[in-house]
């Protein structure tokens, strides 16, 4: 998710334009060079969200049977899509006594990463400026949410993963550049990297983020990088090192299942790409195929799900799912 600058007037451009980078100049570079791949087909729009509402779709969580669990930024909502495409709020956070103003970076408060545990539980990110309401929470079967885990009021977390072998939650922290964890059982959050690869240049630094084989993965928004960090014996972080530069605006990203393969959410430029192992990429889906202020990418068998927030260009906030094809 990256961000706007904020200040007076400008607040409310920053919170709909929250999800794209200002420094985004060009869009990723393509490789045909790179043949054998993963390739989408039948792309379509599951779930349309009410804009004019704040509904920014940022994140994703997938629900065993079909649909998933997204993040509303401005809106400050976590909202259900079931398989038919129907859109359920599951809660809206409140505003905090001040509005939010002290959000860092965007100066309101947001919903931001979603996760689900595998007995169903769903947890989110708010980031309100301020202590006692910016951190991880649980939404209970009431519909009531609760705050699990309470992080810095100065933190802009950003990405919630829930690393099931260690039983923890992983957090990115954008405009700290660090990762935070916590335990799932909820209580002191601590700093599991600080690494300078992490770190934002002038707005969102560490942005996506996933477990894998082994090590933690995150993009860099400021600096276009996606950043493997090992996994030491004892849960903590080894030496990051970035495995892919040139994405410029990337924002979320999953693997394909394919080794390192990754499918990457180009932010501004609207674009899914395609990241191989090498490094190497390839603009899969763009503006011709419905992409609009791409923010999140989740990938379940053959199916990929993939939100559109629409926040400085277009006007239809979207969950788009299309089938996985690889080669």
């Amino acid at each position: 998710m990256p961000a706007h600058r904020p200040g007076g007037s400008r607040r409310c451009a920053a919170v709909l334009g929250l999800a794209a980078l200002l420094a985004v100049a060009a869009g990723a570079p393509t490789h045909p060079g790179h043949p054998a791949g993963t390739r989408l087909g039948d792309v379509r729009v599951l779930a349309h969200f009410d804009r004019a509402a704040g509904q920014v779709a940022e994140s994703i969580a997938l629900v065993p049977g079909g649909g998933a669990v997204i993040g509303m930024i401005p809106a400050r909502q976590v909202t259900r899509v079931a398989p038919d495409g129907a859109v359920r709020v599951l809660a809206t956070m409140p505003l905090p006594p001040d509005g939010g103003g002290t959000t860092p970076v965007i100066g309101a408060p947001v919903v931001t990463g979603v996760a689900r545990s595998d007995g169903g539980a769903v947890y989110f990110l708010y980031s309100a400026g301020r202590g006692g309401l910016t951190g991880i929470w649980r939404l209970r079967p009431s519909g009531e949410p609760r705050l699990v885990v309470p992080l810095p009021a100065d933190t802009m977390p950003n990405a919630l993963v829930i690393d099931r072998e260690r039983n923890r939650f992983l957090v990115t922290d954008s405009t700290g550049g660090r990762i935070w964890q916590a335990p799932l059982r909820g209580g002191t959050p601590s700093v599991w990297s600080a690494d300078p690869a992490l770190s934002p240049h002038g707005f969102f630094g560490a942005n996506g983020m996933k477990v894998h084989d082994g090590a933690v993965w995150a993009s860099n928004s400021d600096e276009g990088t996606l950043v493997r960090i090992p996994v030491t014996r004892d849960g903590g972080s080894g030496r990051a090192e970035v495995r892919a530069t040139g994405l410029a605006g990337i924002d979320d990203f999953d693997f394909t299942g394919r080794g390192t393969e990754i499918l990457a959410a180009i932010n501004q430029a609207g674009r899914l790409v395609r990241v191989d192992a090498d490094g190497g990429q390839e603009t899969l889906l763009d503006a011709e195929d419905g992409m609009q202020g791409t923010t999140a990418v989740a990938v379940h068998g053959n199916r990929v799900y993939v939100t559109n927030g629409a926040n400085l260009s277009g006007n239809d906030p979207n969950l788009m799912v299309a089938e996985l094809r690889r080669r």
